[in-house]
């Protein structure tokens, strides 16, 4: 039988409400660094893609095989180098690039 949101938390016993906050609000695999800093509190201060690189080398081996979470990471770091190749293309072709002609420079761009 589903439980509706609204009677869901009322349902459920402390315990049960413990482990379901835990799981939700900060799951173990995310808090076990030794220095005691959860994930998130690091991986918010990037972009997307860093964000998830970093996220899975963290929890790599807690929460699924750590082969898998390496490879996840290196997915992540693989598409944010193609995003910053990608926008350093465009930038070089959307500067102003200038040359001298006999007679005065002319601004291209």
């Amino acid at each position: 039988m589903a439980r509706n949101n609204s009677t869901e938390e009322n349902a459920l016993t402390e315990e049960e409400r413990s482990t379901f906050y835990d799981a939700v609000n900060h799951p173990q695999h995310y808090m076990k660094h030794p220095s005691g800093i959860e994930c998130i509190a690091v991986v918010e201060h990037f972009n997307f893609n860093i964000g998830n690189a970093i996220k899975y080398l963290w929890r790599a081996g807690l929460k699924s095989d750590k082969l898998e979470d390496l490879r996840k990471a290196q997915w992540y770091v693989g598409r944010e180098i193609e995003r910053v190749l990608k926008f350093e293309t465009e930038k070089i072709f959307q500067e102003p690039r200038s040359y001298e002609e006999p007679g005065g420079g002319i601004q291209l761009g």
